[in-house]
């Protein structure tokens, strides 16, 4: 029930996207005690009560439960995200990370991979690309372009073992005009062609 489109439909769902669940580097987890987990224990079982009335505008109100307990959960940690990033390098990465995150799962061919180079992610977060660059690369010790291809790749593998789309139509997704170009940068990156990856699954 909890998918993006569902959230989506909340206008005030600003607090959720910014939550330390959605967050890189974020605690996802939380211990509980036995207090605050009736607590939320209650709220889980409102929603569930919710879900099976009549109700016409249950869905707003279930949305206001999950609101509910993502503020519990960020009173928990509301000073984690600021104690992490103490300086400019640190924040402008942790933006173009969540950023990247953001571009996937690539869910259908009709919308493929919008930001697929690090000058468009310098133009997206309004910096210049030499700035990002340098940011990145002193954070994490990788390159910009290096983070992109290998979460294009990630997802390439993904799409090839679990989709039944053909090979272009996984090129086009993540951005490639042509299948062949596809083709020699996942074979330059991982040393195998797409073809071998999808038969080596079945």
């Amino acid at each position: 029930m909890f998918t993006e489109e569902f959230i989506k439909h909340s206008e005030r769902s600003e607090s959720l996207q910014h939550s330390p669940l959605f967050k890189l580097g974020g605690t996802p987890i939380f211990n509980l005690t036995i207090e605050q987990q009736e607590n939320l224990s209650r709220l889980f079982e409102k929603m569930i009560d919710e879900q099976n009335t009549d109700y016409s505008f249950k869905d707003d109100l279930i949305r206001n439960y999950i609101n509910l307990i993502i503020h519990e959960a960020m009173k928990m940690q509301p000073l984690e995200t600021d104690a992490k990033h103490k300086n400019a390098a640190e924040r402008i990465t942790a933006v173009f990370l969540e950023l990247l995150e953001r571009q996937f799962p690539i869910e259908n061919t009709a919308h493929p991979l919008e930001l697929k180079t690090a000058q468009d992610y310098a133009k997206h977060l309004s910096v210049h690309i030499n700035y990002l660059n340098s940011a990145v690369k002193e954070v994490t010790g990788k390159p910009t372009t290096a983070h992109i291809s290998e979460r294009i790749i990630g997802e390439a593998k993904a799409l090839l073992q679990h989709t039944d789309w053909n090979i272009a139509e996984v090129a086009y997704a993540l951005g490639f005009e042509y299948p062949t170009y596809f083709n020699n940068f996942f074979k330059k990156k991982t040393g195998f062609v797409p073809k071998a990856i999808r038969a080596a699954h079945l």
